[in-house]
């Protein structure tokens, strides 16, 4: 397969990248151009070696970075809400890691091929990333989980992040009752509670009051999956790291992706 095939499907989201990374559109497609450009120049430039998606954005970073310019861009116009006032929180090194990770969801040893470092500075780098968007937009977080030992896993990670922990609700009724008192910024919810309750349907009792970024963290992934969840929401399945988490929770609140019942979900009542 020659490299023009191999890289073609890729260049749409390549696109999309460099348009997050650069702050206009008209910005990353110059880059992008660039890029494309220099693999015809040169084809000995593209590392066959890696993946060709791989390939391609290591070839795209390696020259966006050699502008100095580059270090000190300014993010008016990423397309995703809130996004952009966040954006320039971080700082270059895990602001490129976090996009490659959170909006191209590129796994670790891949970020770690693409930047050109050991996989476990690109997992510093992300985690990095996470604490100084914490630290720009901390927030309040409502815990749904009836396991006390996973719940006080779950708060001691959220307040490494810079977050507070309001409540730890143990059922739906304690759940309710707790968002309605103090709005969180953040819900974090098991799916099956302690009384035979659904975490999932005190979500939706509560996404009726109001609008909030969820994270549903669950051993039974299938229950999310075929049950009425809120649109839209984040899934992440026990046994669960302490990375993912993190992760997750600032990808959450980056992307300031409020979460909704649907209508059809709405009109079942």
């Amino acid at each position: 397969m020659s490299i023009s095939d191999a890289i073609a499907p890729h260049i749409p989201f390549l696109r999309r990248f460099a348009r997050a990374l650069c702050g206009t559109q008209a910005a990353g497609d110059a880059y992008v151009a660039a890029t494309l450009e220099e693999i015809l120049a040169d084809p000995h430039c593209f590392d066959a070696e890696l993946e060709p998606k791989v390939a391609l954005y290591k070839l795209f970073l390696r020259s966006w970075r050699n502008v100095p310019l580059n270090a000190h861009v300014d993010y008016p116009a990423f397309d995703e809400s809130g996004a952009s006032r966040n954006l320039a929180a971080i700082s270059l090194e895990p602001r490129m890691a976090f996009l490659l990770s959170a909006v191209e969801s590129f796994r670790p040893h891949e970020i770690a091929q693409i930047l050109d470092c050991p996989e476990e500075k690109a997992a510093e780098l992300i985690e990095r990333a996470g604490r100084e968007i914490s630290e720009q937009i901390r927030t309040t977080v409502l815990i749904i989980e009836d396991e006390p030992l996973i719940a006080l896993d779950i708060q001691t990670l959220v307040e490494q992040l810079g977050h507070d922990v309001t409540t730890i609700a143990r059922t739906h009724t304690e759940a309710v009752r707790a968002a309605l008192k103090s709005r969180s910024g953040l819900i974090l919810a098991d799916i099956q509670l302690a009384d035979g309750s659904s975490g999932l349907e005190a979500v939706n009792e509560i996404l009726g009051t109001h609008e909030v970024p969820v994270i549903f963290i669950t051993a039974f992934p299938e229950r999310f999956l075929t049950g009425q969840a809120p649109e839209p929401a984040f899934l992440i399945t026990k046994p669960f790291s302490a990375d993912s988490v993190k992760a997750v929770i600032s990808q959450a609140l980056f992307f300031d992706r409020k979460s909704q019942k649907t209508a059809a979900k709405a009109t079942a009542g």
